[in-house]
């Protein structure tokens, strides 16, 4: 521990040593940190001096490296150039010889259209010389027509000169009486015409009252009995129509009330008649009655029995022909109630032709005729099916069969075409559509069909034979056909025998001779044609 000098109990002497050890130590650290000062400086020197000469040492390099890539760069380049250069040269030799080919090939296309033109311009001033030529002719043919016009015009000048000499008549005078012979001969045809409408309108009236009739006849049961609306069922023998009877007649009129017909029970041998002018009401109580005939037990319980019976297996009949239409014709997705409907004309009848049978007929055809013109064949045959569809309702409903069909239709959510068809198929209103038209002319052909209604085929075929025969006794006919069921007659003329003036005349004529030596119902229509042809061809 230094004590401080001064102090009290420490000698002078000790202070001053202690004095000079802490000077020289002073003084010898001061000479250390400027030692050390001076070696630092003169070692940064030292430094800086290697640091500049290692730095231009590296410049050097750095330059005489840069020379090299410079002069490599430069080296590089030339070459760079001089394949460019040549690649260059080569595409332009390439594009040179490509664009030589391509003027080659279009001089010698155009070339070849040069030529085209050539042959084309000859040919056309070949045509124009041939026109030309032609006109000349025609020139000279007109100028020889007006020559002879004008001496035609001279001869008619003459001769009507001469007439008017002979018959002491002027041209004027002339002309008034033959008006006057024309309008008589025209008034009288115009007379027998309107006897020949009326008559045919009184003859369609009939036929429509009978149509009228007959249908309200077949749909309405009444009191009345007529030979196409009875059903005979044998018996096994004549002891069986006393049992029929019954007690009093309590079977036959339990019988009669439960089925709504009438028993007809005469000196028929083994025999019994069953009359209704419902064919439905009719063949139930026809099977009814066979039912009861083998059971033998016949009394009003088992009456009620078996009326119940043979009724249900009518309903079974009705709609398994209903099935059975649609399934023949292709028509699905029918209400369940139109079936029935369809399997109902199984028991209905239009002049002795089943309907049933002629709704599928018509279907079949419509839907022939729509697959020929492209129109929709299953609609065609859905609509052809359901046309008659009013036949197959009883009397509760009123109205014509068309009116009730387009009821029934728009009930069941038909097809607006298909309610068309339906509604216009008699001409009811006018067809709106294809379909509507081809399911009228279907139900015309399946109506006008030898032998499909109550008429003697030899005598059709016999009637249309002699209307060709008398059509083509007339001279300048070349062909004759007998359409529409013998209801028109075509008339094909050879058009340089017969002029057009002369088509009325002999159309005139042709229906006087129908008329005179024919036999017919209702009218035929002659309809003469006369077809004249000019074919040239363009070369």
């Amino acid at each position: 521990m230094i004590q401080i000098a001064g102090a009290p109990g420490v000698p002078n002497t000790e202070n001053r040593r202690c004095h000079s050890q802490f000077m020289e130590f002073n003084t010898l650290c001061l000479i250390l940190s400027i030692a050390a000062v001076v070696l630092c400086a003169v070692f940064f020197a030292a430094g800086i001096l290697y640091r500049k000469k290692v730095a231009e040492k590296q410049i050097g390099s750095a330059e005489e490296e840069a020379k090299r890539i410079i002069n490599e760069a430069i080296k590089g380049g030339e070459n760079k150039k001089r394949e460019m250069l040549l690649e260059a040269k080569e595409e332009i030799h390439k594009s040179r010889s490509e664009y030589e080919r391509e003027v080659k090939e279009r001089r010698a296309e155009v070339s070849k259209q040069e030529r085209r033109l050539q042959q084309k311009e000859e040919a056309l001033d070949k045509k124009i010389d041939l026109h030309e030529k032609k006109e000349d002719e025609l020139a000279k043919r007109i100028a020889a027509i007006d020559k002879k016009q004008e001496e035609v015009e001279s001869l008619k000048r003459s001769q009507m000169e001469v007439l008017e000499k002979i018959s002491g008549l002027t041209q004027e005078e002339a002309k008034a009486y033959i008006l006057k012979g024309v309008e008589e001969n025209v008034r009288h045809e115009t007379a027998m015409k309107i006897k020949e409408i009326e008559a045919q309108m009184k003859e369609e009236a009939d036929q429509t009252a009978r149509e009228i009739i007959a249908t309200a006849i077949q749909r309405c049961a009444a009191d009345h009995a007529a030979e196409t609306t009875v059903s005979v069922v044998p018996l096994p023998n004549d002891e069986m129509k006393g049992r029929i009877i019954g007690r009093e007649g309590r079977n036959i009129r339990t019988l009669e009330t439960i089925t709504g017909v009438d028993l007809i029970i005469d000196d028929t041998p083994e025999a019994i008649t069953v009359s209704s002018f419902d064919p439905v009401r009719r063949e139930v109580a026809r099977l009814a009655l066979e039912k009861l005939i083998a059971d033998g037990r016949i009394h009003p319980t088992r009456i009620e029995d078996m009326v119940e019976k043979a009724r249900r297996e009518v309903d079974h009949t009705i709609k398994v022909e209903g099935e059975r239409a649609t399934f023949e014709t292709g028509v699905h997705n029918l209400h369940p109630e139109l079936i029935k409907l369809l399997g109902r004309q199984k028991y209905r009848t239009s002049y002795g032709q089943n309907v049933l049978n002629h709704s599928i007929e018509v279907a079949h055809i419509a839907g022939l005729m729509a697959s020929e013109l492209g129109v929709d064949v299953t609609l065609a045959k859905r609509a052809g099916l359901l046309h008659d569809l009013g036949k197959s309702v009883d009397h509760e409903m009123e109205g014509s069969h068309v009116q009730l069909g387009v009821e029934l239709a728009k009930k069941y959510k038909e097809n607006p075409v298909v309610i068309n068809a339906i509604e216009a198929h008699h001409g009811d209103v006018e067809p709106q559509t294809t379909i509507a038209c081809l399911v009228q002319a279907a139900d015309a052909i399946s109506a006008a069909r030898p032998g499909a209604r109550r008429e003697n085929v030899e005598n059709y075929i016999r009637r249309l034979e002699k209307l060709e025969e008398l059509t083509n006794s007339f001279p300048g006919v070349e062909k004759a056909y007998a359409i529409q069921a013998g209801r028109e007659v075509r008339v094909m003329v050879k058009p340089e025998e017969v002029t057009e003036d002369n088509m009325i005349l002999l159309a005139h004529d042709l229906a006087k001779k129908i008329e005179s030596e024919l036999e017919y119902p209702g009218q035929i229509k002659v309809n003469v044609i006369r077809e004249t042809k000019a074919v040239e061809y363009a070369k």
